[in-house]
């Protein structure tokens, strides 16, 4: 890719040039789609013609705008199809930091028996979450809502089975009435628990078809089941997630962790800022990051409101619950 820089003042112009006339269009996007992102994104100006790009802007946008375009081209060249959102995460992550490689994130592909897309990590952290689950047989996924710690825990678990790494994939949550009394709901025992294991069904669903999913939940091979039935036993040849964990007691946590057996992987997500435990009880979640971290074979990964990817709105709903709370603290 061939390069000039012109500078004038406070304003840089740079050209970058890129050979394949077709992975040049799909750079831009439909009708300068990913183009216009990256303008209103960063605040730099891109001009093209032909296989041209100019850049203008502040010295910091245009260097950011370029490292931007030569990663993505990079990717396209690695035959990855590139979308709108796509152009948003590269953005996002190269302003945070500058070194990283979009190519060793978004090319870090989960197998699952989908009729999708690829499952792939968007955000730095996301890809440290991915491989900590590789590297590691219990792995803490703590953050914000949407930031893909279950989605992603998921993907892990089905391609273990699918890849036979494990004979079983059991998915938990707390069972914990926020704002509506269990008695109070219809059913019996397992009716009145499902609506809170729902969220669960629902990305299994979406990782392959509804008749697979269906078939290995009859089949006891996927289990999706509240906490609480997880006491007295030993989970072998297992990926086993726990979900919401922020909504279990330490006595639950405790119980959870100890459930592992041999040949099995845990992972453990929650938002310690959303938990619906009663007024003065400990959250389970929180204790055990205070109590395990640091714990060789364990891991930890933090997620933040940079690694949403949820609709935009999403972040700015975050922001402003989080100055809320700490003008209460002060």
């Amino acid at each position: 890719m061939d390069k000039s820089t012109v500078t004038d003042g406070s304003t840089i112009s740079k050209k970058i040039s890129f050979p394949d006339n077709e992975l040049m269009r799909s750079l831009c996007g439909e009708q300068n789609t990913h183009i216009g992102l990256l303008e209103k994104k960063i605040g730099v100006s891109l001009n093209l013609r032909g296989n041209v790009v100019l850049l203008q802007g502040g010295d910091w946008e245009v260097e950011l705008a370029e490292k931007v375009l030569n990663q993505l081209y990079g990717l396209l060249e690695a035959d990855y199809p590139l979308y709108p959102n796509d152009v948003e995460y590269a953005i996002r992550i190269l302003s945070g930091d500058r070194s990283a490689n979009l190519k060793e994130i978004f090319k870090d592909e989960v197998y699952v028996s989908s009729r999708k897309k690829t499952i792939t990590p968007k955000t730095i952290n996301q890809k440290k979450y991915i491989d900590s689950i590789k590297k590691f047989d219990i792995v803490f996924g703590i953050g914000p809502a949407g930031t893909g710690k279950t989605y992603l825990a998921m993907a892990m678990a089905v391609s273990s089975l699918m890849k036979k790494e494990v004979n079983r994939v059991v998915l938990a949550r707390p069972a914990v009435e926020a704002g509506e009394h269990l008695g109070f709901l219809p059913g019996d025992l397992y009716e009145k628990v499902n609506p809170y294991l729902r969220p669960l069904y629902d990305a299994l669903h979406d990782m392959m078809p509804f008749e697979n999913a269906s078939g290995l939940l009859e089949q006891g091979v996927i289990e999706v089941a509240p906490l609480a039935f997880m006491r007295g036993r030993t989970l072998n040849d297992s990926f086993v997630i726990l979900d919401e964990a922020q909504n279990a007691t330490p006595e639950q946590m405790k119980m959870f962790l100890t459930r592992l057996g041999f040949s099995s992987k845990a992972v453990i997500t929650g938002d310690v800022t959303q938990t619906d435990l009663p007024k003065g009880k400990i959250s389970g979640l929180i204790e055990a990051k205070e109590i395990l971290e640091g714990i060789k074979g364990i891991g930890f990964v933090y997620f933040s409101r940079e690694d949403v990817i949820r609709h935009r709105l999403v972040q700015k709903i975050i922001d402003a619950y989080e100055k809320i709370d700490r003008l209460k603290v002060a």
